[in-house]
């Protein structure tokens, strides 16, 4: 799964609000000629469900070719002045993602942060 190709390499990994409580989904996009994939995240204060960050997310990638799937939703809490950010909870829609790959891509798009974890616990 962590191979690419040049059409999903153009997707950047993150993209979450700069600061706030926030759902959140993790998403496998596909580059089928390629036979490529790889894990996103994606998140937004504003969405009052899941399914709206896939529903914004997932035309405009389908648009340009690439296979999308949710993998699973929770919540981010992003504190941009601690540079604290904390993966937990699950979607009743989606379910509950593996939090760790969302970490992980997190701890490469917030490199200077002091803190980024996951729990379990919570909804």
């Amino acid at each position: 799964m962590a191979e690419s190709s040049e059409l999903l390499d153009s997707v950047p990994d993150v993209s979450i609000d700069p600061e706030g409580k926030m759902k959140y989904i993790l998403m496998k996009i596909t580059d089928k000629q390629a036979d490529k994939s790889k894990i996103i995240v994606r998140g937004s204060c504003y969405a009052s469900f899941h399914d709206d960050i896939y529903n914004k997310v997932e035309p405009d990638l389908n648009i340009k070719g690439i296979e999308c799937s949710c993998e699973g939703g929770g919540r981010i809490q992003h504190d941009s002045i601690k540079k604290t950010i904390l993966v937990y909870g699950y979607s009743m829609a989606y379910g509950k993602p593996d939090h760790s790959l969302a970490v992980e891509k997190l701890k490469i798009m917030y490199p200077g942060y002091n803190d980024i974890t996951f729990s379990d616990d919570g909804y």
